[in-house]
């Protein structure tokens, strides 16, 4: 299936999905909203990968929003109907920043762990990306800025409820308040970024073998570990010991166990079962 911003490979149990408009710096066109979750869903629910990487093209990894998605097309020049349009703004805008949203929180929803390769410019919604993925890389030119501010806006897509778990609020609310850029380094130094590489081409080798490490492992605990970390972070340290008992207490594998201690005394590739294919969603 072809996609208008992206190239979407499957290979060794890695999906590989990259944004694919270097000409306009990768910005997030009305399409991408509506591409990225049916990309990752698709892979998801079909469990067609085990980990997915999320790579760019070109001078930056994404300019974030496309700007012409502000401008209000809804509005015609009859008086009466631009007076009712004007009054559902509120209620439009609301509506379409929940798709937006939800775009990128399917990376966290998804049972899959997904790793985002960063280099030049990570730019207002391109951090709204990155802080969905599970694990950030970066190149050593690569930076970050909250930009929203530079244009007059709340950044309103994900970066603050997810950075202010990342990375210390005061740091937050510097880059909220300013707009300035944060170098790889220094998202490195305050844990924001995993590694940081000397250029692109080193980054995407890095990143895939740190992908096939983990597609190595088993699918079924991964997913476990995923969901185990994402509900830590969201809850008390009580309720999350609670839940990973409950969650094991239902999903641990003995045969799954067993394969990984064989494979690894006998020093092979283990055979882990993959996770399930999802059953199609209802929609009523």
């Amino acid at each position: 299936m072809s996609h208008q911003c992206f190239d979407v490979t499957i290979d060794r149990q890695i999906a590989h999905i990259v944004l694919n408009r270097p000409e306009k710096r990768n910005s997030m066109i009305p399409a991408f909203w509506d591409e990225l979750p049916a990309i990752i869903e698709d892979i998801d629910n079909h469990a067609r990968a085990r980990v997915i990487v999320i790579s760019s093209t070109g001078p930056h990894f994404s300019s974030g929003i496309d700007t012409a998605m502000f401008s209000d097309s809804s509005i015609t020049a009859d008086a009466q109907a631009r007076a009712e349009t004007l009054r559902q703004h509120g209620a439009r805008f609301y509506d379409t920043v929940q798709r937006m949203q939800r775009s990128f929180s399917v990376l966290e929803s998804c049972r899959i762990p997904v790793l985002a390769a960063i280099q030049g410019g990570c730019i207002g919604g391109g951090v709204d990306l990155a802080t969905a993925c599970d694990m950030r890389y970066a190149t050593e030119d690569a930076f970050i800025t909250v930009f929203e501010i530079n244009i007059g806006m709340t950044a309103d897509v994900g970066t603050f409820p997810r950075l202010v778990k990342l990375i210390p609020e005061g740091i937050v609310r510097e880059l909220a308040y300013t707009g300035r850029r944060m170098p790889a380094r220094e998202a490195q130094a305050c844990g924001l970024v995993n590694r940081v590489f000397p250029d692109h081409a080193t980054l995407l080798a890095e990143v895939m073998a740190i992908a096939r490490e983990i597609a190595a492992k088993a699918p079924l605990a991964v997913y476990g570990c995923k969901r185990m970390i994402n509900y830590a972070r969201d809850h008390s340290t009580a309720d999350g010991l609670d839940y990973i008992g409950i969650w094991n207490a239902s999903m641990l594998q003995k045969d799954e166990i067993m394969e990984a201690i064989a494979a690894n005394a006998a020093k092979r590739p283990a055979q882990f079962v993959d996770l399930p294919v999802r059953a199609p969603r209802r929609t009523t």
